[in-house]
């Protein structure tokens, strides 16, 4: 398992949709291996393999608490089949946007069909933070981030710090 370094924000990388994963094999095992290892690393709950540089449909994310036993999730190719009306607001950060929170809405729960690290077909229904995870990472797939979901006016505030400390970084 190997850290790999995060994509940060504004890296247009980020706005890309991700292409579906055609086969699973041992390279897309060994990417969800990097995948939670760099999770776990940052540290994080949730991954997209975009914000590693791959824009592929696939995420990784473990909602367990600190001192308990890991749990860690591998989702290939999620899709949101259903969305709840009641509605859910958490305080969400993001690894490609560090130390940045927001209260973010969000539909209270979700079920997701995705194929399993072994390519199984697996249906989950997800409520509470792990129903806020998984949309807040499959957004990721379709290039979507957590800041679009706030007013326009902080959104430009925030992109505007990153892009220029982004350029201080560059010099």
């Amino acid at each position: 398992m190997t850290i790999k370094p995060l994509i940060i924000l504004p890296d247009p990388l980020l706005r890309q949709t991700s292409k579906p994963i055609e086969r699973i094999d041992v390279d897309v095992q060994r990417l969800a291996d990097d995948m939670l290892a760099t999770m776990y690393d940052a540290p994080g709950i949730g991954l997209a393999a975009v914000q590693i540089g791959v824009p592929r449909r696939m995420l990784v994310i473990d909602v367990s608490r600190e001192g308990e036993e890991k749990q860690p999730l591998v989702f290939i190719n999620p899709e949101i089949l259903t969305s709840s009306d009641e509605r859910s607001v958490y305080e969400e950060g993001c690894l490609s946007i560090p130390d940045y929170y927001a209260e973010v809405e969000r539909p209270a729960r979700v079920t997701v069909k995705h194929l399993d690290r072994e390519g199984n077909e697996q249906i989950v229904e997800a409520d509470g933070l792990l129903a806020t995870c998984l949309q807040h990472e499959i957004d990721h797939l379709n290039g979507v981030l957590f800041i679009d979901y706030i007013s326009r006016l902080k959104r430009e505030m925030v992109i505007k710090k990153f892009t220029k400390a982004a350029k201080a970084k560059a010099v």
